[in-house]
This record gives C-alpha cells, structure tokens and sequence, in this order.
C-alpha cells in the first residue's frame, strides 16, 4: 500500500471492512516502514512481526480496528510473551505472563500488536532518552526531541509508521509527545482506562490512551477501551454517549480562560505568545467567549507538594522490584534521573510524603473550583518548540541544570495530572523552523466530551491532517 499513511486507524479499518486490502496487508505496510524508518527514529524497541503476522492472518474480532497496526509503550503495559523494560537496565521482565486489561481491550479492539516504543528511563523526564534504550528522534526534524516519556509511540505515528499508539501521560508524557510532533494528544480522566502497574494507580496521575494523527482515532479507540475496570475502587463517571458521536455535536458557545503564566513567572518565548494569540482569536472567530484568566493557585507550592508525594511513590516503585527480583540495584543499572528520585524518596519522611499528598488535595480543590466560571482552560503545552536532543539530554552531568532546562520547556501539563482532569494537545501551529506547535485545552473532571467537540471543530478549523513531517511515509 503505497498510501497506507494517509489513512487513519478507522479509515484502515474501512478499507479492511470492505475488504480493499486485508490486515496482513496492513501488517506488511507497517513493518516496512518500521525497517525504513526506525533507523532514524529509533521508536520501535521491541518488534513482534512473525507474532503480528500469524495475528493478521487469524480470524480478529470485529472491532472498530480490525486489522490496524498498533504499537505499544514499553512502560506499564503488559503483553504476553513479551519483554518489558521500563527504559531501565533494572526493571526488567523478559517475558509478561499474560496481558494487562488495558491490552486485552486493545486487542478487542480488533487492532494488531508489532512490537512496543521507546520510552525514558520509568518514564520519568520529558524527552525520550535512556542508556538502555538510546535515544528516540523527532520525524520532523531528527535534530529534535520527540517529547516524553511517550515519545516512541509518537514518533511511529507522525512518521506514517502506524496510524495511533498507546501512550501514557503522568506530568504531560501523551501532551508534549503529541506537541512535539504535530499530533492529537488527549489525557484521559483519572481511571477512565485501566491502570497497568500499582505505581500508576497509587497517585492517580497516570492514565493511559493514544496519540494519533485524527481526532476521531482517539475518541474510537476511547470509546472502546474507557470503561470500569472489575474490582478498581475508583471508576471515572460515566460518559453520556460514545465519544465518536461527540464529534458531529457542535460545542456551543464555551467560556474558555486563558493563560500564558507559568510557575517561574517568566514569561514564554514571543513565538509561543503569538501561537497562544493566535489561538485565543480562532476560537473568539468561531463564537467561543474567551478571557485571560490564570488558574489562581501558588504553582511553586504545589509543585513542592508534588515533589515530596511523586519521590516517595517512585522510591516504593523501585522497592517494589527490589522485592520482585530479590537485590538491590547495581550502580549502573539506574540512570542519573531514577537514582536521585529513589534516594531521594528514601530520604522523605512519612510526615513528609503525606503532607505533599495532602497539600495537593487542597490545591486540587482549587483548580477544579476555577472552572466552576469556564468550560476550558487554554494554554500552549510547552513553553517552546521540540528542543534539540542535545540541548534537553536527561543523561547530561549537570542535572541541575538539566532541571532547570525541563523546567523551561514544560511549564504547563502536570496540574491536570494532579486533578485528574481531561487535558489536550491539538497541533494547531508550527514554528518558524517547522517545529509543531500544540495548544493545551483543559476541561472540567470527567468532560472529555467537551473536549471531543472543541477538537472537532478545531480540526476542520485550523486542519493539520495534510501536514507532512521530514521523515514520513
């Protein structure tokens, strides 16, 4: 299939459904250009063809993606049979026992596993670099970031290697990949989707869905797997109809606030100004009331906070391992990043990691009071374009200085992992180099119908579909 890209999961699916191509087919288009491209990319790390081809061949189930290649991230998910690194040279399973429930309902989905994508060290920075996974390249311009931690999974996608990828966001790990490379990203609802790991559960930041090219993939794929996982004690509220009929609903005329502030409070670079500009005008033009508004809260403390909850949390993570395979990490099989957060962890008292949970909380309270007077929270979703690899490199020796960089660049996506809000990246704009450029809209827990509208609307407004990065196809 010469234009197997140019298709979305559904739009493959509608091919298979009418029987114009099968889903070997689809198989042979996708590994093809996995060995095309992933030498430049580096986003698949694990490739499962004979096991994707005897997949295609068998009878799938009847899905809304029968057929479609598929990739996933090669953190927290478990695929039977499978390795699982976490991106890290001592969390590793050689073989996962049996899916995860997430997966099983991606294969019930009637898509097509080939293999898993890159992803940081327990996917903890914001760019997709590890010693033992190397480093995953932007398709836009290899130079360049792909984002983090999910940066494998989008990386494949704006590449035309697949048409959407499972991705998890923690901190912004589903918006900066998809800001990065010029996708649709959304963040779910806390639980909307099952978790995989108990470390993903145990703060509620992390949730796992897609980055694909169309906003009608991710709503599909939402409406197939986002439902109450057996035995979870929290459960999202339920959605009012499938999300894919959200798509054809007009938003109405929605209050949306504004805001360019960060937590420093200094102000972003005049392009990612003029790109929230931009913004701010298109959506007054589609009839949206639309104000400059912050989210009213002291950002330096609740990242404190933060800090002292997600530390702990890691450092039991790490110790969960060390439980699991019966030692202690060697000094060279944790990276800088993992080893200062569980010593750090170590190093917090109970008093300590509790009062971050509870200040939190607290703050949570705040920023879900604020959209009491709106429906959505607009602003860009990183402070600049995708730097360049080598400017944001988690494995440089000054990790000060690396934080202080991260800092810069992502100022914006981790309040909604806290209050467990839907959070988006939609690719409105690019740089002035060609760089993607994804604005950030928020919307109120459990309304990512909302959020389905506006996108839809966006995306016949401002369309990014026809957009082609570098290394496509």
């Amino acid at each position: 299939m010469d234009d197997y890209a140019d298709y979305d999961g559904l739009g493959l699916a509608d091919l298979v459904a009418k029987k114009q191509v099968t889903p070997a087919e689809l198989a042979e288009a996708a590994i093809a250009r996995i060995e095309q491209h992933n030498p430049t990319l580096n986003a698949v790390v694990h490739k499962a063809y004979d096991e994707a081809r005897a997949t295609a061949a068998s009878d799938l189930p009847d899905g809304p993606f029968r057929g479609v290649p598929f990739l996933i991230k090669d953190l927290g998910a478990q695929v039977k049979g499978w390795p699982r690194t976490s991106g890290s040279r001592f969390a590793q399973v050689a073989a996962d026992p049996e899916d995860s429930e997430l997966v099983r309902r991606y294969r019930a989905a009637g898509v097509v596993l080939l293999g898993k994508t890159n992803t940081p060290e327990f996917g903890i920075p914001g760019v997709t670099h590890s010693e033992r996974l190397g480093s995953c390249r932007n398709p836009w311009n290899p130079d360049h970031i792909s984002g983090g931690s999910s940066g494998g999974a989008a990386s494949a996608t704006a590449a035309g290697i697949v048409p959407m990828a499972h991705a998890s966001d923690g901190l912004g790990s589903i918006r900066i990949p998809a800001a990065c490379c010029g996708l649709f990203g959304l963040k779910v609802t806390r639980d909307r989707t099952p978790i995989c790991e108990v470390s993903d559960g145990a703060l509620g930041f992390s949730v796992h869905h897609v980055v694909s090219r169309t906003v009608r993939d991710s709503a599909a794929m939402l409406d197939a797997t986002g439902y109450a996982q057996a035995n979870d004690p929290f459960q999202a509220p339920a959605k009012e109809r499938p999300y894919l009929e959200e798509l054809g609903k007009s938003p109405g005329k929605l209050r949306i606030a504004w805001s360019a502030e960060t937590p420093s409070g200094r102000p972003i670079p005049e392009e990612m100004q003029t790109a929230l500009l931009r913004t701010v005008d298109l959506l007054k033009g589609l009839g949206h009331e639309v104000f400059e508004r912050g989210l009213g809260v002291d950002q330096r403390v609740l990242y404190r906070a933060q800090g002292l909850a997600s530390a702990s949390n890691f450092s039991a993570n790490v110790q969960r391992w060390i439980e699991a395979l019966g030692r202690e990490p060697a000094d060279d099989e944790l990276g800088p990043l993992a080893r200062r957060g569980y010593e750090a962890g170590k190093r917090l008292t109970g008093q300590q990691a509790f009062w971050g949970f509870q200040q939190l909380r607290l703050m949570n309270r705040q920023i879900l009071a604020a959209f009491e007077d709106f429906d959505v929270y607009l602003s860009p979703v990183m402070a600049t374009p995708a730097p360049r690899a080598d400017w944001l490199d988690p494995l440089m020796e000054d990790l000060r200085e690396f934080d202080r960089r991260q800092a810069a660049t992502y100022p914006y996506t981790p309040p909604f992992n806290f209050t467990g809000q839907p959070s988006m990246s939609v690719p409105l704009w690019e740089s002035v180099d060609g760089l993607p450029i994804g604005m950030m809209f928020s919307g109120r827990f459990a309304d990512e119908a909302t959020l389905f509208r506006l996108a839809a609307q966006l995306e016949t407004e401002a369309p990014w579909k026809d957009r082609r990065p570098q290394v496509w196809g």
